[in-house]
Formats: C-alpha cells, structure tokens, sequence
C-alpha cells in the first residue's frame, strides 16, 4: 500500500512537472509569435479593413472580442451605444447567430471574422486585440474603448471623456467587480434581458483593468495573455465601475465557462477552473469573502465616478 501510494505521489510530481513545462513552452511560443506580428504589421500593409466614410465622425470607439455570445450579444451592444459612437468586433469563429445579431445592431461598423479556430489562446486572443486595435485605427477616433461581452458599466463615460475634466488624461482603467449566482439569486438569463443590475450579490475583490486610452501610436497589444494593452504614460487614472458577469449569467454557463478554461488554456487556469466546476451558486466570493450589494461595493471604495 505504500509503495502504491509513493508511485501515485510520484506520478503527480511528474504531471505537475510536465503541466508546467507545457504551459512555459505555450506561453514562450505565443511570446514570440506575437512580437512578430507586430514586427511584420509595421511592414506589411494590410488591405483587409475597409472603412465606412457615411459613419459619421466616430470620437469614441468600442472593441469587442466575441465567440458564441448570441444570448447576451443584443443587449451588450445596446449598453455600449451608451458610451461609444460604433464598435468593431472581432468574432472569433461564433457556431451560433452571434455574427448575424451583430450585423443588425446599427451600433456596429465592422466584423472580423475568424475562419479557424486555434486552441493557442494565450496567443490567439492578444493577436485578436492587435487586429481590432489596427482596424480601429481607420475611423481616426479620439478615444478607444476596449470591453468584453459580459460586462456592463456604470457611470457618465462618454461625458467625461467627451469634457475637458479629460484633459491630461491618457487613459482610464474601470474598477471590475465579479457578479454571483447566490441561493437566493439562481435565475437564469434569458435573451432579452437586461444585464446590468441582473445579480443581487458581487465579490468586493476588483480588478482596476485598462479598458479606455487616447489613439496613441505607441498603444499596441504585446504581451502573453493580457486584455491591457501595452501603454507608456504616467497619465492614466481610475474611474467608473464595472459588473462582470462572467461568472453569473447561468449555471450552465458557469459550467461552460470552467470546461473552456480547462480545455483550452494551461495552467495556472486549467487547476483552478477544474476546482470550481459544479459549484456556480455561492455563498462568498471565490476568494473567501463576504458578498455585497452593488451599492453596497460602491460604498466600499468611495466614489470614483465623480
């Protein structure tokens, strides 16, 4: 019995081993594959992005990466028309109608369409990013806005960056807090609904994620599994708040989203979404924590929209 438990412990410090060496050579494989795309977009022109020149004069520009979004698409786009003046989409090879809904939005003013998909995700999703940023770069905006489908915002964005309270600002990192699937709060969404203000409860951990900066030359997405691009400047300031619901939209999407973490991505993320499999509905955050209402969260932090 103990030779039997030494060779199973063994057996794991190889996997473990062998997890970690995979996930350092994926992640050096994207490392340089992206700084050459971006060596080679400098030379190489790409002819693939047309403007529309009856878009009107587009100030503020959304950027959105999406794959199979269909439930939660309509609204996503009617909440960002809010804050921007058309989106971009990268739609990274949708199996459902999520282009089609997207083609209807009068918000929308160009999709990419992915044709393969490619399990290299750490690569792949910053290669993304560069694309739209480039396509972007044609309507000549102002401002870029860079967000994810589950997200919703809240506060007078446009208004801020479209006033002179904007001046000396570079750029604008949004304070994310996650959403919960509670035992009092297991409703799924339905299409159609409205997602801001769709959970009762919300973890107080945030991330301060870099989603809104000046068109700037020098802005480019460079680095291995990041959603921030890479920015030079000592003028960047945190304001606004988001709910994300990537956690919250339905026990089966909780499920969903765990089995793609664990499929597609390397470590750290495939130990960490295998443990969270099955539990959707909590009763405090991931992190050990106690959870709130939205103002409540607000509250914690003072008042950054202002």
């Amino acid at each position: 019995m103990q030779k039997e438990i030494k060779n199973n412990q063994k057996f794991g410090r190889v996997k473990a081993w062998y997890m970690m060496c995979k996930s350092l050579f994926m992640r050096g494989v994207a490392f340089i594959r992206i700084k050459f795309d971006i060596v080679k977009s400098r030379f190489i022109v790409s002819d693939n992005f047309t403007v529309d020149l009856n878009a009107g004069k587009i100030e503020i520009i959304g950027m959105i990466r999406m794959r199979n979004e269909s439930l939660i698409l309509q609204d996503t786009l009617n909440h960002l028309s809010q804050f921007v003046d058309g989106v971009v989409i990268y739609d990274d090879v949708s199996t459902d109608n999520s282009v089609q809904i997207a083609k209807k939005h009068p918000v929308v003013l160009h999709i990419i369409e992915g044709k393969k998909w490619n399990r290299n995700r750490v690569y792949v999703e910053t290669k993304h990013r560069q694309e739209l940023l480039k396509l972007a770069r044609k309507y000549n905006p102002k401002w870029m806005f860079y967000a994810d489908c589950d997200e919703r915002f809240d506060g007078n964005i446009k208004d801020f960056l479209r006033s002179d309270k904007s001046n000396g600002v570079d750029a604008v990192r949004i304070r994310l807090f996650d959403a919960y699937i509670t035992q009092d709060d297991q409703k799924d969404y339905h299409q159609g609904d409205e997602l801001y203000g769709f959970r009762k409860y919300f973890g107080p951990e945030y991330r301060d994620i870099l989603m809104i900066w000046r068109n700037m030359e020098q802005v480019v997405f460079d680095r291995v599994d990041a959603r921030e691009p890479t920015i030079n400047s000592g003028r960047i300031i945190t304001k606004f708040y988001c709910q994300h619901y990537g956690k919250s939209i339905s026990k089966k999407q909780w499920d969903d989203t765990c089995i793609y973490y664990m499929n597609n991505f390397p470590e750290p993320y495939y130990s960490k979404w295998k443990s969270r499999f099955g539990h959707a509905v909590h009763t405090e955050s991931d992190f050990g924590n106690k959870l709130y209402t939205w103002n409540e969260v607000k509250k914690m932090y003072g008042n950054i929209n202002n």
